[in-house]
């Protein structure tokens, strides 16, 4: 690869990580061309992309983008994401199905470094949609107990009042 070629590359990926907050490094040995298109599919499907590009490279890039401290060693692919819990739960799940391939090596999530216990904690999260909901059933079942609340009151001061002659 000439050097407008990388550099092209490196630019392109520094774009994308620009506009993501998570970033998680993984180690793909083991996984045929089948299973990492079927990962590649998944990740696409949730907004998430998965680059397969040199360890020097990729540095680069993520150096330029302003997270430091990151050490690549062997083949890597890199996760870049705008949600890391859905990313997390996507890779967990892959690895689940695929002998727990491909490993992670590491990452970045909202700025903080990444491990792969890490990494799997946040997969078992819920993911931002299912948060909100959560929290508007929650929020539902105080106000149906309001209302119960107050329809007893009701019934009490009706049973309460002395009765009306006509």
């Amino acid at each position: 690869m000439k050097r407008p070629e990388k550099e092209q590359l490196v630019a392109e990926l520094k774009t994308k990580i620009s506009g993501a907050n998570t970033l998680y490094y993984t180690d793909f040995t083991g996984l045929n061309v089948k299973r990492m298109t079927e990962l590649r599919r998944r990740f696409r499907r949730a907004g998430v992309e998965y680059v397969v590009i040199k360890n020097t490279l990729a540095l680069k890039a993520v150096n330029e983008a302003g997270m430091t401290g990151v050490k690549l060693k062997g083949p890597t692919g890199v996760v870049v994401a705008k949600d890391g819990i859905v990313a997390a739960k996507l890779l967990h799940a892959f690895r689940k199905e695929n002998e727990q391939r491909p490993t992670v090596k590491g990452g970045v999530y909202e700025g903080a470094p990444v491990d792969e216990a890490l990494v799997t904690r946040l997969a078992s999260l819920p993911t931002r949609d299912e948060a909100l909901s959560q929290l508007l059933g929650a929020m539902n079942s105080v106000l149906a107990m309001f209302a119960l609340a107050l329809e007893g009151r009701k019934t009490q001061l009706e049973a309460a009042a002395p009765p009306q002659s006509a």
